[in-house]
């Protein structure tokens, strides 16, 4: 047997089949939905611990790859736990009554938030009700008219006598718009002989003396002295009387409300802080009683009482437990909470009413889920969360406050404490950037939940598919699945997982084709889901994403693109590299070329030297030059000049799955024997010449099938792979169908020397104890050719020395004629 047959990997080896009859079921139907988490058991036990540590910092990391299940299990054990808490306090916003440029945070037990939020809106219209019913009562305008009636005896009588005394002065008192005038009398006797006074003109009092004019002057300002001393003890009886009416009104105001206010505090009096508010409450109701009577006298009165009123921000359901919030868009605000404005005629207005609450403050007492990519997509949002976490507070701010070029007054509410447990959901690449760039992350994410992407490949997981499968097929009310469209998930689930051993548990990507798989089967108005909608689904889903593809091949087709599938050719192999669009990869082959002669300049790269290729293509080019000196350069030094390209290639190149190919071409090309061109080869290789594994093993090899397919599959043609691959191969039912009947080959190799034979059909050659190689094999004629060169460079260059010499004699020979001609001229 030939070590091409002795390599060469059958049907069953090139994809793992699901037994139907293991999985103990003819269909879903008989199988239960799944319960639980499956394939992510160090994730569960990390969380589990997690939510059992209420130690500052612990907060969790939740770190796995999109469509893992990491949200989705985060959200559903968070709020298992959260079931289990109490229920966190109500958060209301009141007024401050001392301080307005503060609101106060009140703390209630959950579900009294909107309960007071609703009472006290109810009270201010029982207050104008109770308050104007009580100065409408004949006591209060009795009582106030009879003070008044008293100060105002006094005050006339205080009045009087000041009038008395002046008029005993020779002065009368005069009240005017401008105060009190004194006017100095003059006496006279009528023709009765009676004496009478009458004010003196201001033209009699110019045509006084002018020491009379003082006197009256300084009897004047003595009376006014006086008036004004009357006059301040008048006002003081006023203030008194004010502040009797004010006492009056308080009392009276009191005792109206004080059964309404009662009744508030025993339902919302629960600590000191709300009680301590409540007589701020009471105390600015009593203040400003007039605007509640006017309020109740008049419908149309604009008064405003939003200061009695209560914004309730956070209001936790006492039936629920603790909150989980999962906020989608974690803007700064959304997270933090705002100081909303409202335009009013052109200028903005805002009270503690327009107080709204972030994720965070909704989240006190229980769990918030952000997406680590999105929190650091939004500015300040990442840096407002650690500040939380650093602090235990949560000050509302609005970033104008912080960012403004001018400050600007507006409200402050009081801070509030914070006691949440934050789990961030992210990938792996945003958690350790984070490790490495920010200090102190790893204080405040002290906990790693680590989601993997897929689970060994076991009976009971290949049961626990089925039950998933069962699970979605109820949620979307299809059809459901028989036990062959049940195994061609699970194997399509392994061949998702890149391993024939492991399971993918990609559950979007799984969900999606069992979604699809059900659609194909109700537009047939199926019964039941069989393996061919299933299959369907796959290669439909697809057909939708291929058009790069299809227009690759056709260029191939066309002949736009030179590749061989059959034939033999010297320095020319057909590597296979994967173009990867995202949500869709495809193999595609590659014609790889390489020239050999004489030289020292060893082997070029062309993509390296045009800096088309990156540094890890370069690296494995680096290793053939290695392997060329370890194999053939321990008893002679290697003088080679080669260029290698990859034809037709006018993009990047990258990765190393092609080293193995390149050096297959090197050696065809040294060794002047052909290379079987039905062969397609993927593989990297060290500086030893062992074949390493690559990555995409199954889309490499369709894709070689599927333009050998288009040319017409002639028996002859396959893949070569590193045998480590072996295990990874889960290839599509018509490529197995194709291996089955002899039509195209997949064969393993372990090293170079297996690999050449395999391509020329002539063995590699192990060298005897003098270190030399059969002259027949590929590294006999690859030596003989490199000991070739060396002789006929070594030649060349003697060649080319000696005739230097020779020339510098005769160059000295000459000079010397010619000075002995110049000496005979003399």
């Amino acid at each position: 047997m030939s070590l091409k047959d002795v390599l060469e990997l059958n049907a069953d080896s090139v994809r793992r089949m699901t037994d139907p009859s293991s999985l103990d079921c003819s269909s879903t139907e008989e199988v239960e939905c799944l319960t639980g988490f499956i394939g992510q058991e160090r994730a569960v036990k990390a969380m589990d611990f997690g939510l059992s540590v209420n130690s500052k910092g612990y907060n969790i990391f939740v770190v796995g790859n999109s469509g893992s299940g990491r949200t989705t299990y985060a959200l559903d054990s968070l709020k298992k736990k959260a079931q289990e808490m109490d229920v966190p306090d109500d958060l209301v916003y009141v007024y401050n009554f001392d301080n307005p440029g503060e609101p106060i945070a009140l703390l209630l037990p959950a579900g009294k938030g909107k309960e007071m939020e609703s009472t006290f809106s109810s009270l201010i219209d029982d207050l104008k009700l109770v308050i104007s019913k009580a100065f409408e009562k004949g006591h209060y305008e009795d009582t106030k008219a009879q003070e008044v009636k008293v100060f105002q005896e006094e005050v006339n009588a205080r009045m009087e006598e000041i009038k008395a005394w002046a008029w005993e002065k020779g002065f009368s008192v005069k009240r005017t718009p401008q105060g009190f005038v004194n006017i100095p009398l003059q006496e006279e006797v009528d023709e009765e002989g009676n004496v009478t006074r009458r004010e003196i003109q201001p033209e009699e009092f110019e045509e006084l003396g002018e020491d009379r004019q003082r006197s009256l002057q300084e009897e004047s300002e003595e009376i006014s002295q006086r008036t004004l001393v009357v006059l301040r003890e008048i006002r003081d009886m006023e203030k008194e009387l004010k502040k009797r009416i004010s006492e009056l009104e308080s009392e009276i105001c009191k005792g109206a409300i004080q059964g309404t206010i009662d009744d508030i505090r025993e339902k919302f009096g629960l600590n000191d802080r709300i009680n301590s508010w409540i007589d701020s409450f009471t105390k600015s109701v009593i203040d400003n009683f007039g605007m509640f009577v006017a309020a109740a006298r008049d419908d149309n009165a604009e008064v405003d009482f939003s200061i009695y009123r209560v914004n309730p921000v956070v209001c936790n359901d006492p039936e629920n437990g603790a909150p989980v919030i999962w906020e989608t868009n974690p803007t700064y605000y959304n997270l933090m909470g705002k100081v909303e404005y409202e335009s009013r005629q052109g200028y903005l207005y805002t009270d503690f009413r327009k107080i709204v609450a972030g994720a965070i403050l909704k989240a006190n007492g229980g769990f918030l889920v952000l997406d680590m990519d999105l929190l650091l997509r939004n500015f300040m949002s990442y840096e407002g969360l650690k500040r939380v976490l650093r602090t235990g507070k949560l000050s509302i701010e609005n970033l104008g406050e912080q960012f403004g070029a001018v400050p600007m007054s507006s409200l402050r509410p009081e801070a509030v404490d914070i006691n949440v447990k934050m789990v961030l959901v992210g990938t792996y690449y945003l958690y350790y950037l984070l490790q490495h760039y920010d200090p102190e992350f790893r204080k405040m994410f002290k906990l790693r939940a680590e989601f993997q992407s897929d689970m060994e490949r076991t009976s009971s997981s290949e049961h626990q598919m089925a039950q998933f499968i069962t699970t979605i097929v109820k949620r979307e009310k299809g059809p459901h699945f028989n036990a062959e469209a049940v195994a061609e998930i699970i194997d399509w689930s392994s061949r998702l997982a890149g391993d024939r051993d492991r399971l993918s548990i990609q559950f979007n990507k799984i969900i999606e084709v069992i979604v699809e798989s059900i659609a194909w089967a109700r537009m047939d108005r199926a019964d039941m889901v069989s393996r061919d909608y299933v299959y369907k689904a796959i290669q439909e889903s697809r057909h939708r994403a291929s058009l790069v593809e299809e227009r690759i091949k056709r260029a191939f087709v066309d002949g736009v693109i030179r590749i061989d599938t059959e034939g033999d050719a010297i320095g020319q192999i057909n590597g296979l590299a994967v173009i990867d669009l995202g949500d869709y990869a495809f193999g595609h082959p590659s014609r790889i070329t390489a020239n050999t002669y004489m030289g020292k300049e060893g082997v070029v790269n062309i993509e390296r030297e045009t800096s088309m290729a990156g540094p890890i293509h370069n690296k494995g080019h680096l290793t053939l030059s290695s392997y060329l000196g370890r194999k053939y350069a321990q008893d002679m030094p290697l003088t080679l000049s080669a260029s290698i390209s990859f034809e037709q290639n006018y993009g990047g190149i990258e990765g190393d799955s092609a080293s193995s190919t390149e050096l297959y071409c090197l050696l065809s090309s040294l060794s002047e024997v052909a290379i079987n061109q039905s062969i397609a080869v993927t593989g990297s290789v060290d500086q030893f010449g062992n074949i390493q594994p690559i990555g995409g093993v199954n889309e490499k090899i369709e894709g070689f099938f599927s333009y050998c397919k288009e040319r017409g599959l002639t028996g002859e043609q396959g893949v070569m792979i590193p045998h480590q691959n072996e295990k990874h191969l889960m290839l599509n039912r018509e490529v197995v169908e194709a291996i089955k009947d002899g039509k195209f080959h997949v064969w393993k190799v372990h090293s170079v020397d297996e690999g050449i034979e395999i391509l020329t059909g002539i063995p590699a050659g192990k060298p005897n104890s003098k270190g030399d190689f059969p002259k027949k094999s590929i590294h006999g004629k690859v030596k003989a050719k490199l000991q070739k060169w060396m002789k006929d460079a070594a030649r060349i260059h003697k060649e080319m020395t000696g005739q230097d010499k020779d020339q510098g004699k005769k160059g000295k020979k000459s000079k010397k004629t010619q000075t002995s001609e110049e000496g005979e001229a003399r």
